[in-house]
């Protein structure tokens, strides 16, 4: 089950984790938001061993959604060593982002 980050939680389950970590900044309200999630689920199930896998409600905790320039949800960041590694825009296939990614 993927991780519930808060603008309280980020830096250390984010920042300073060992483990990369893919963060979907997301909203109840966002219809592709709804959609994506069961495919972050699923990443986060299969590839639990190898990165962490939470979601951040945008709406809740604005300050982190602030801070990393979120403009347009889902987006999904991947942290590596407390640093955006890549970033994913709008719904994607599971495939999709698990090629961007490269895990």
């Amino acid at each position: 089950m993927a991780l519930e980050f808060t603008d309280e939680n980020f830096q250390k389950e984010v920042l300073e984790s060992e483990k990369p970590v893919l963060v979907d900044f997301w909203a109840e309200w966002c219809s592709p938001c709804l959609m994506l999630a069961p495919i972050t689920e699923e990443i986060c199930n299969e590839y639990k061993d190898r990165i962490k896998v939470g979601k951040i409600d945008v709406d809740k905790n604005p300050n982190t959604a602030v801070k990393y320039g979120i403009r347009s949800i889902p987006s999904l960041l991947f942290f590596r060593n407390g640093k955006v590694e890549e970033q994913v825009i709008g719904y994607q296939s599971k495939k999709n982002i698990i090629k961007k990614l490269s895990i």
